[in-house]
Protein backbone atom coordinates (compact mmCIF):
# COMPACT_ATOMS: atom_id res chain seq x y z
CA UNK A 1 0.00 0.00 0.00
CA UNK A 2 1.13 3.42 -0.78
CA UNK A 3 -0.09 7.18 0.66
CA UNK A 4 0.24 10.14 -1.48
CA UNK A 5 0.28 13.44 0.41
CA UNK A 6 -3.20 15.05 0.48
CA UNK A 7 -2.46 18.00 -1.46
CA UNK A 8 -0.56 16.52 -4.92
CA UNK A 9 -3.50 14.47 -6.56
CA UNK A 10 -4.47 17.82 -8.21
CA UNK A 11 -7.77 17.70 -10.50
CA UNK A 12 -6.02 17.86 -13.98
CA UNK A 13 -2.85 16.46 -13.38
CA UNK A 14 -0.33 15.92 -10.16
CA UNK A 15 2.38 18.40 -8.53
CA UNK A 16 4.16 19.15 -5.70
CA UNK A 17 7.23 19.85 -4.04
CA UNK A 18 10.07 17.82 -4.50
CA UNK A 19 11.78 16.14 -1.55
CA UNK A 20 8.98 17.56 0.44
CA UNK A 21 5.12 16.46 -0.49
CA UNK A 22 6.68 14.12 -3.91
CA UNK A 23 9.08 11.53 -3.98
CA UNK A 24 10.05 8.97 -6.27
CA UNK A 25 8.28 6.50 -4.14
CA UNK A 26 5.31 8.55 -5.28
CA UNK A 27 6.06 8.39 -9.21
CA UNK A 28 6.95 4.50 -8.80
CA UNK A 29 3.12 4.06 -7.22
CA UNK A 30 1.74 6.92 -9.59
CA UNK A 31 3.63 4.37 -12.45
CA UNK A 32 2.16 0.46 -10.94
CA UNK A 33 -1.11 2.59 -10.15
CA UNK A 34 -1.51 3.80 -14.27
CA UNK A 35 -0.43 0.62 -15.09
CA UNK A 36 -3.31 -1.43 -13.48
CA UNK A 37 -5.72 0.77 -14.71
CA UNK A 38 -4.77 0.20 -18.41
CA UNK A 39 -4.62 -3.22 -17.98
CA UNK A 40 -7.92 -3.53 -16.69
CA UNK A 41 -9.75 -1.56 -19.22
CA UNK A 42 -7.95 -3.32 -22.10
CA UNK A 43 -6.64 -5.82 -20.77
CA UNK A 44 -8.59 -8.44 -21.73
CA UNK A 45 -7.89 -7.39 -25.39
CA UNK A 46 -4.54 -7.66 -24.90
CA UNK A 47 -4.24 -10.76 -23.71
CA UNK A 48 -5.88 -11.61 -26.73
CA UNK A 49 -3.55 -10.68 -28.89
CA UNK A 50 -0.88 -11.36 -27.14
CA UNK A 51 0.67 -8.34 -26.15
CA UNK A 52 0.96 -6.07 -22.60
CA UNK A 53 -0.45 -2.71 -22.49
CA UNK A 54 1.94 0.50 -24.25
CA UNK A 55 2.44 3.60 -21.93
CA UNK A 56 4.78 6.57 -23.39
CA UNK A 57 6.84 8.86 -21.17
CA UNK A 58 8.83 11.51 -21.71
CA UNK A 59 10.13 14.53 -19.08
CA UNK A 60 10.82 18.43 -19.09
CA UNK A 61 13.81 19.77 -18.66
CA UNK A 62 13.12 19.95 -14.49
CA UNK A 63 16.72 18.35 -12.14
CA UNK A 64 14.25 16.24 -10.91
CA UNK A 65 12.48 14.81 -13.77
CA UNK A 66 14.96 12.03 -14.78
CA UNK A 67 14.67 10.56 -11.46
CA UNK A 68 11.20 10.82 -11.66
CA UNK A 69 11.00 9.41 -14.89
CA UNK A 70 13.21 6.26 -13.89
CA UNK A 71 10.67 5.45 -10.87
CA UNK A 72 7.81 6.12 -13.09
CA UNK A 73 9.24 3.43 -15.71
CA UNK A 74 9.65 1.20 -12.94
CA UNK A 75 6.38 1.12 -11.51
CA UNK A 76 4.84 0.91 -15.00
CA UNK A 77 7.38 -1.78 -15.79
CA UNK A 78 6.12 -3.94 -12.49
CA UNK A 79 2.52 -3.87 -13.26
CA UNK A 80 3.01 -5.44 -16.87
CA UNK A 81 3.44 -2.67 -19.05
CA UNK A 82 5.76 -1.83 -21.90
CA UNK A 83 6.82 1.67 -21.56
CA UNK A 84 8.34 3.70 -24.51
CA UNK A 85 10.80 6.23 -23.09
CA UNK A 86 10.28 9.01 -26.06
CA UNK A 87 12.84 11.58 -24.54
CA UNK A 88 13.72 14.97 -23.25
CA UNK A 89 10.87 17.59 -24.81
CA UNK A 90 7.61 19.55 -24.56
CA UNK A 91 4.75 17.91 -22.85
CA UNK A 92 2.74 17.97 -26.89
CA UNK A 93 5.83 15.86 -27.80
CA UNK A 94 4.52 13.00 -25.65
CA UNK A 95 1.53 13.40 -26.62
CA UNK A 96 2.20 13.22 -29.96
CA UNK A 97 4.15 10.06 -29.44
CA UNK A 98 1.26 8.33 -27.96
CA UNK A 99 -0.91 9.40 -31.16
CA UNK A 100 2.17 8.37 -33.69
CA UNK A 101 2.55 4.73 -31.90
CA UNK A 102 -1.03 3.91 -30.92
CA UNK A 103 -0.12 3.60 -27.49
CA UNK A 104 -2.58 2.67 -24.68
CA UNK A 105 -1.39 5.65 -22.62
CA UNK A 106 1.06 8.56 -21.73
CA UNK A 107 2.91 9.98 -18.93
CA UNK A 108 4.91 13.25 -19.00
CA UNK A 109 7.20 13.95 -15.97
CA UNK A 110 6.53 17.69 -15.88
CA UNK A 111 6.19 21.06 -13.54
CA UNK A 112 4.66 23.16 -16.27
CA UNK A 113 5.34 26.69 -15.04
CA UNK A 114 6.13 25.80 -12.00
CA UNK A 115 8.80 27.36 -9.65
CA UNK A 116 11.87 24.57 -9.96
CA UNK A 117 11.26 22.92 -7.19
CA UNK A 118 8.18 21.73 -8.01
CA UNK A 119 7.25 18.73 -10.29
CA UNK A 120 4.59 16.58 -11.37
CA UNK A 121 2.59 14.52 -14.06
CA UNK A 122 0.43 14.95 -16.24
CA UNK A 123 -1.44 11.83 -18.20
CA UNK A 124 -3.59 10.55 -21.17
CA UNK A 125 -5.15 7.80 -21.54
CA UNK A 126 -6.85 5.55 -24.73
CA UNK A 127 -6.47 8.88 -26.09
CA UNK A 128 -8.45 11.20 -23.92
CA UNK A 129 -7.12 13.51 -20.82
CA UNK A 130 -6.94 11.43 -17.76
CA UNK A 131 -8.00 13.78 -14.91
CA UNK A 132 -10.68 14.41 -12.02
CA UNK A 133 -12.00 10.84 -10.42
CA UNK A 134 -9.10 9.11 -12.62
CA UNK A 135 -6.29 10.41 -10.76
CA UNK A 136 -8.12 10.20 -7.59
CA UNK A 137 -8.55 6.59 -8.08
CA UNK A 138 -5.04 6.34 -8.48
CA UNK A 139 -4.65 7.24 -5.13
CA UNK A 140 -7.57 4.65 -3.95
CA UNK A 141 -5.31 1.90 -5.79
CA UNK A 142 -2.34 3.19 -4.24
CA UNK A 143 -4.18 3.47 -0.66
CA UNK A 144 -5.47 -0.01 -0.43
CA UNK A 145 -2.25 -1.72 -2.44
CA UNK A 146 -4.82 -2.74 -5.15
CA UNK A 147 -2.38 -3.38 -7.91
CA UNK A 148 -1.93 -5.50 -10.79
CA UNK A 149 1.68 -7.06 -11.21
CA UNK A 150 3.15 -8.25 -13.95
CA UNK A 151 6.60 -8.60 -15.92
CA UNK A 152 6.58 -5.33 -18.47
CA UNK A 153 9.87 -3.94 -20.24
CA UNK A 154 11.00 -0.90 -21.41
CA UNK A 155 12.97 0.66 -24.62
CA UNK A 156 13.91 4.05 -25.60
CA UNK A 157 11.58 5.35 -28.72
CA UNK A 158 13.16 8.97 -29.41
CA UNK A 159 9.91 11.16 -31.23
CA UNK A 160 12.06 14.35 -31.35
CA UNK A 161 12.82 14.16 -35.37
CA UNK A 162 9.17 12.72 -36.23
CA UNK A 163 7.84 15.85 -33.83
CA UNK A 164 9.65 18.66 -35.70
CA UNK A 165 8.89 17.55 -39.10
CA UNK A 166 5.38 16.94 -38.00
CA UNK A 167 4.93 20.41 -36.86
CA UNK A 168 7.14 21.49 -39.73
CA UNK A 169 4.78 19.99 -42.10
CA UNK A 170 2.15 21.90 -41.55
CA UNK A 171 3.50 25.68 -42.38
CA UNK A 172 2.46 27.40 -44.78
CA UNK A 173 3.53 31.16 -45.05
CA UNK A 174 4.76 33.03 -48.22
CA UNK A 175 6.97 35.31 -47.32
CA UNK A 176 9.86 35.08 -45.03
CA UNK A 177 9.51 36.84 -41.11
CA UNK A 178 11.79 37.78 -38.42
CA UNK A 179 10.82 36.01 -35.53
CA UNK A 180 12.09 36.01 -31.98
CA UNK A 181 11.72 32.97 -29.92
CA UNK A 182 11.90 32.79 -25.80
CA UNK A 183 12.36 29.15 -24.79
CA UNK A 184 12.48 30.81 -20.88
CA UNK A 185 14.87 27.68 -20.64
CA UNK A 186 12.25 25.27 -20.96
CA UNK A 187 11.90 21.97 -22.31
CA UNK A 188 10.78 23.27 -25.71
CA UNK A 189 14.34 25.12 -26.47
CA UNK A 190 15.75 21.95 -28.38
CA UNK A 191 12.60 21.77 -30.35
CA UNK A 192 12.50 25.35 -31.07
CA UNK A 193 16.22 25.39 -32.01
CA UNK A 194 15.75 23.13 -34.37
CA UNK A 195 12.44 25.10 -35.69
CA UNK A 196 14.33 28.09 -36.33
CA UNK A 197 16.84 26.60 -38.09
CA UNK A 198 14.31 25.20 -40.52
CA UNK A 199 11.81 27.61 -41.37
CA UNK A 200 12.27 30.54 -43.63
CA UNK A 201 13.06 33.85 -42.53
CA UNK A 202 15.49 34.84 -39.95
CA UNK A 203 14.88 33.99 -36.45
CA UNK A 204 16.77 34.63 -32.62
CA UNK A 205 16.32 32.23 -29.66
CA UNK A 206 16.72 33.34 -26.35
CA UNK A 207 17.33 31.16 -23.20
CA UNK A 208 17.27 27.97 -25.49
CA UNK A 209 19.06 26.12 -23.29
CA UNK A 210 17.09 23.46 -21.07
CA UNK A 211 17.62 25.12 -17.62
CA UNK A 212 16.17 23.21 -14.66
CA UNK A 213 17.12 26.25 -12.93
CA UNK A 214 15.60 28.82 -14.92
CA UNK A 215 18.62 31.54 -14.57
CA UNK A 216 16.69 33.83 -17.03
CA UNK A 217 13.50 34.33 -16.20
CA UNK A 218 10.17 32.18 -15.09
CA UNK A 219 9.20 30.21 -17.70
CA UNK A 220 5.04 31.77 -17.58
CA UNK A 221 4.00 33.62 -20.90
CA UNK A 222 0.91 34.89 -19.33
CA UNK A 223 3.09 37.14 -16.57
CA UNK A 224 3.78 39.94 -18.59
CA UNK A 225 7.15 40.53 -16.39
CA UNK A 226 8.43 37.57 -17.95
CA UNK A 227 8.05 38.44 -21.49
CA UNK A 228 10.22 41.88 -20.93
CA UNK A 229 13.68 40.16 -22.35
CA UNK A 230 11.50 38.86 -25.42
CA UNK A 231 9.76 42.66 -25.75
CA UNK A 232 13.14 44.09 -25.71
CA UNK A 233 14.54 41.60 -28.32
CA UNK A 234 11.69 42.22 -30.67
CA UNK A 235 11.80 45.86 -30.58
CA UNK A 236 16.06 46.46 -30.92
CA UNK A 237 15.96 43.99 -33.74
CA UNK A 238 12.77 45.24 -35.92
CA UNK A 239 10.81 41.62 -35.68
CA UNK A 240 7.64 41.05 -36.95
CA UNK A 241 6.66 39.25 -33.45
CA UNK A 242 7.90 37.33 -30.85
CA UNK A 243 6.74 33.97 -29.66
CA UNK A 244 6.90 33.13 -26.03
CA UNK A 245 6.67 29.72 -24.44
CA UNK A 246 6.00 28.35 -20.73
CA UNK A 247 8.15 25.79 -18.57
CA UNK A 248 6.64 22.51 -20.95
CA UNK A 249 5.80 24.06 -24.07
CA UNK A 250 1.68 23.61 -24.01
CA UNK A 251 0.95 27.02 -23.40
CA UNK A 252 2.00 30.69 -25.71
CA UNK A 253 2.65 34.04 -25.36
CA UNK A 254 2.91 36.56 -28.37
CA UNK A 255 4.25 40.07 -28.96
CA UNK A 256 3.73 42.01 -31.54
CA UNK A 257 6.18 44.46 -33.57
CA UNK A 258 5.13 46.98 -31.46
CA UNK A 259 6.06 45.28 -28.19
CA UNK A 260 2.61 45.02 -26.91
CA UNK A 261 1.11 41.44 -25.87
CA UNK A 262 -1.59 39.60 -27.09
CA UNK A 263 -3.58 37.68 -24.37
CA UNK A 264 -4.91 33.95 -25.44
CA UNK A 265 -8.42 35.36 -26.75
CA UNK A 266 -6.56 37.40 -29.34
CA UNK A 267 -4.33 35.32 -30.45
CA UNK A 268 -7.60 32.64 -30.51
CA UNK A 269 -9.47 35.61 -33.04
CA UNK A 270 -6.62 35.14 -35.24
CA UNK A 271 -6.06 31.85 -35.62
CA UNK A 272 -10.25 31.65 -36.02
CA UNK A 273 -10.18 33.72 -38.51
CA UNK A 274 -8.15 31.67 -41.17
CA UNK A 275 -9.71 28.65 -39.97
CA UNK A 276 -12.76 29.81 -40.82
CA UNK A 277 -12.02 30.43 -44.54
CA UNK A 278 -11.60 26.73 -44.94
CA UNK A 279 -13.80 25.72 -42.38
CA UNK A 280 -16.68 27.85 -42.48
CA UNK A 281 -19.75 27.78 -39.97
CA UNK A 282 -17.17 25.69 -37.86
CA UNK A 283 -16.96 25.81 -33.72
CA UNK A 284 -14.87 27.66 -32.06
CA UNK A 285 -14.30 26.89 -28.28
CA UNK A 286 -13.04 29.93 -25.42
CA UNK A 287 -13.18 29.48 -21.99
CA UNK A 288 -14.82 31.57 -19.52
CA UNK A 289 -12.98 34.04 -18.68
CA UNK A 290 -12.21 34.97 -23.07
CA UNK A 291 -13.56 38.68 -23.94
CA UNK A 292 -16.69 39.12 -25.62
CA UNK A 293 -14.68 40.25 -28.24
CA UNK A 294 -13.78 36.63 -28.98
CA UNK A 295 -17.63 35.35 -29.42
CA UNK A 296 -18.64 38.46 -31.16
CA UNK A 297 -16.13 38.63 -33.47
CA UNK A 298 -16.12 34.91 -34.18
CA UNK A 299 -19.86 35.25 -35.03
CA UNK A 300 -19.13 38.31 -36.99
CA UNK A 301 -16.91 35.92 -39.27
CA UNK A 302 -19.10 33.14 -39.48
CA UNK A 303 -18.21 30.62 -36.70
CA UNK A 304 -19.83 29.54 -34.00
CA UNK A 305 -18.72 30.85 -30.48
CA UNK A 306 -18.70 28.40 -27.88
CA UNK A 307 -17.91 29.42 -23.88
CA UNK A 308 -16.55 26.21 -22.57
CA UNK A 309 -15.32 25.40 -18.51
CA UNK A 310 -11.55 26.82 -17.49
CA UNK A 311 -8.86 23.47 -17.61
CA UNK A 312 -7.17 22.05 -20.67
CA UNK A 313 -8.44 18.52 -19.77
CA UNK A 314 -12.22 20.03 -20.04
CA UNK A 315 -11.97 22.10 -23.13
CA UNK A 316 -9.96 18.43 -24.60
CA UNK A 317 -12.88 16.92 -23.67
CA UNK A 318 -15.52 19.29 -25.08
CA UNK A 319 -13.73 19.68 -28.47
CA UNK A 320 -14.22 15.89 -28.95
CA UNK A 321 -17.70 16.22 -27.75
CA UNK A 322 -18.73 18.88 -30.15
CA UNK A 323 -16.24 18.62 -33.04
CA UNK A 324 -15.03 21.26 -33.06
CA UNK A 325 -11.66 21.95 -34.83
CA UNK A 326 -9.90 24.91 -32.65
CA UNK A 327 -10.42 25.81 -29.10
CA UNK A 328 -8.11 27.79 -26.40
CA UNK A 329 -8.23 29.54 -23.02
CA UNK A 330 -6.78 32.78 -22.14
CA UNK A 331 -3.92 31.14 -20.07
CA UNK A 332 -2.41 30.33 -23.82
CA UNK A 333 -3.33 26.74 -24.19
CA UNK A 334 -4.12 26.19 -27.89
CA UNK A 335 -5.73 23.09 -29.55
CA UNK A 336 -5.82 22.37 -32.80
CA UNK A 337 -8.05 19.08 -34.32
CA UNK A 338 -8.34 20.99 -37.70
CA UNK A 339 -4.96 19.07 -39.75
CA UNK A 340 -3.70 18.37 -36.12
CA UNK A 341 -4.37 15.96 -33.12
CA UNK A 342 -6.90 18.07 -30.58
CA UNK A 343 -4.78 18.65 -27.70
CA UNK A 344 -2.86 21.78 -26.22
CA UNK A 345 0.59 21.97 -28.41
CA UNK A 346 2.18 25.67 -28.03
CA UNK A 347 4.64 25.02 -30.89
CA UNK A 348 2.24 23.74 -33.53
CA UNK A 349 0.13 26.98 -32.48
CA UNK A 350 2.77 29.00 -33.42
CA UNK A 351 3.39 27.21 -36.46
CA UNK A 352 -0.29 28.17 -37.48
CA UNK A 353 0.33 31.87 -36.82
CA UNK A 354 3.48 31.75 -38.63
CA UNK A 355 2.04 30.65 -41.26
CA UNK A 356 -0.97 33.08 -41.17
CA UNK A 357 1.40 36.21 -40.64
CA UNK A 358 3.23 35.18 -43.63
CA UNK A 359 0.19 34.97 -45.94
CA UNK A 360 -1.04 38.37 -45.28
CA UNK A 361 -0.81 41.15 -47.76
CA UNK A 362 -1.12 44.83 -46.32
CA UNK A 363 -1.77 43.83 -42.92
CA UNK A 364 0.39 42.70 -40.08
CA UNK A 365 0.39 41.60 -36.58
CA UNK A 366 0.00 45.01 -34.55
CA UNK A 367 -2.10 46.28 -37.42
CA UNK A 368 -4.59 43.12 -36.76
CA UNK A 369 -4.44 43.52 -32.94
CA UNK A 370 -5.51 47.08 -34.01
CA UNK A 371 -8.78 46.24 -35.71
CA UNK A 372 -9.94 44.50 -32.82
CA UNK A 373 -12.69 46.08 -30.97
CA UNK A 374 -10.79 47.75 -27.81
CA UNK A 375 -11.83 47.04 -24.34
CA UNK A 376 -10.89 47.89 -21.05
CA UNK A 377 -10.16 45.02 -18.95
CA UNK A 378 -8.68 43.87 -15.46
CA UNK A 379 -6.05 41.40 -15.27
CA UNK A 380 -6.84 38.31 -14.08
CA UNK A 381 -7.44 38.36 -10.24
CA UNK A 382 -6.29 35.34 -8.10
CA UNK A 383 -6.91 35.87 -4.26
CA UNK A 384 -6.79 33.13 -1.41
CA UNK A 385 -9.68 31.40 -0.32
CA UNK A 386 -9.78 28.20 1.68
CA UNK A 387 -10.15 25.07 0.05
CA UNK A 388 -13.32 24.45 1.65
CA UNK A 389 -14.94 27.89 1.34
CA UNK A 390 -14.31 28.78 -2.59
CA UNK A 391 -17.02 26.96 -4.13
CA UNK A 392 -19.66 27.98 -1.15
CA UNK A 393 -18.73 31.77 -2.04
CA UNK A 394 -19.16 31.18 -5.75
CA UNK A 395 -23.02 29.26 -4.79
CA UNK A 396 -23.99 32.50 -2.57
CA UNK A 397 -23.06 35.05 -5.28
CA UNK A 398 -24.93 32.65 -7.59
CA UNK A 399 -27.63 32.15 -5.21
CA UNK A 400 -27.67 36.17 -4.36
CA UNK A 401 -27.64 37.38 -8.68
CA UNK A 402 -30.62 35.11 -9.55
CA UNK A 403 -32.68 36.43 -6.70
CA UNK A 404 -31.67 39.56 -8.19
CA UNK A 405 -32.57 38.79 -11.57
CA UNK A 406 -29.12 39.27 -13.16
CA UNK A 407 -28.16 38.08 -16.32
CA UNK A 408 -26.14 35.33 -15.31
CA UNK A 409 -23.85 32.34 -17.28
CA UNK A 410 -22.86 29.97 -14.50
CA UNK A 411 -21.01 27.41 -16.63
CA UNK A 412 -17.92 27.88 -14.66
CA UNK A 413 -18.60 29.81 -11.96
CA UNK A 414 -20.62 32.97 -12.31
CA UNK A 415 -19.92 35.82 -15.62
CA UNK A 416 -22.45 38.31 -15.30
CA UNK A 417 -23.20 40.84 -18.04
CA UNK A 418 -24.28 43.96 -17.48
CA UNK A 419 -24.91 47.15 -19.57
CA UNK A 420 -21.41 47.86 -19.22
CA UNK A 421 -19.24 44.63 -19.93
CA UNK A 422 -18.88 41.18 -17.83
CA UNK A 423 -17.56 39.89 -14.14
CA UNK A 424 -16.39 36.69 -13.47
CA UNK A 425 -16.11 34.91 -10.56
CA UNK A 426 -15.17 31.07 -10.31
CA UNK A 427 -13.26 28.86 -7.76
CA UNK A 428 -9.89 27.47 -9.09
CA UNK A 429 -10.20 23.79 -9.32
CA UNK A 430 -6.09 23.13 -8.73
CA UNK A 431 -5.66 26.05 -5.54
CA UNK A 432 -7.53 27.35 -2.45
CA UNK A 433 -8.01 30.78 -4.65
CA UNK A 434 -10.76 32.24 -5.90
CA UNK A 435 -10.56 34.20 -9.65
CA UNK A 436 -12.40 37.04 -11.49
CA UNK A 437 -12.21 39.10 -14.24
CA UNK A 438 -13.75 42.48 -15.25
CA UNK A 439 -14.16 43.41 -18.89
CA UNK A 440 -15.99 47.25 -20.22
CA UNK A 441 -15.87 49.40 -23.02
CA UNK A 442 -14.97 52.17 -20.90
CA UNK A 443 -12.91 53.07 -17.72
CA UNK A 444 -15.80 54.02 -15.77
CA UNK A 445 -18.02 51.22 -16.73
CA UNK A 446 -14.91 48.84 -15.49
CA UNK A 447 -14.88 50.69 -12.29
CA UNK A 448 -18.88 49.84 -11.84
CA UNK A 449 -17.86 46.55 -12.94
CA UNK A 450 -15.62 46.43 -10.20
CA UNK A 451 -17.61 47.63 -7.51
CA UNK A 452 -20.49 45.16 -8.48
CA UNK A 453 -17.97 42.18 -7.95
CA UNK A 454 -16.56 43.86 -4.77
CA UNK A 455 -20.04 44.10 -3.36
CA UNK A 456 -20.96 40.52 -3.77
CA UNK A 457 -17.82 39.48 -2.30
CA UNK A 458 -17.99 41.42 0.63
CA UNK A 459 -21.79 40.13 1.29
CA UNK A 460 -19.89 36.46 0.99
CA UNK A 461 -17.39 37.43 3.32
CA UNK A 462 -14.35 38.09 0.93
CA UNK A 463 -12.59 41.01 0.03
CA UNK A 464 -11.25 41.89 -3.22
CA UNK A 465 -7.64 43.01 -3.32
CA UNK A 466 -6.37 46.40 -4.67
Amino acid sequence: MHTFHPTILREYDIRGIVGETLFAQDAFAIGKAFGTRVRRAGGQGMEKRGSAPVVCVGWDGRLSSPDLAAALVDGLVSAGCTVRRVGRGPTPMLYFATKVRGADGGIMVTGSHNPPTHNGFKMVFQGKPFFGPDIRDLGRIAAEGDWLAGEGGAVDDPVFGEYVDRLLADYDGRQPLKVVWDCGNGAAGEVVQELARRLPGSHTVLFGDIDGHFPNHHPDPTEPHNLEPLIDEVLIGHNHLGLAFDGDGDRIGVVDAEGRILWGDQILVILAEDLLKARPGASIIADVKASKVFFDEVARMGGHPIMGRTGHSLIKTQMAETGAPLAGEMSGHIFFADRYYGYDDALYAAIRLLGIVARWEGQTLASRRDSLPHMVNTPEMRFDCPEERKFKVVAEVRERLAAAGAKVNAIDGVRVDTQDGWWLLRASNTQAVLVARCEAASSEGLKRLRQALEAQLTASGVALPH
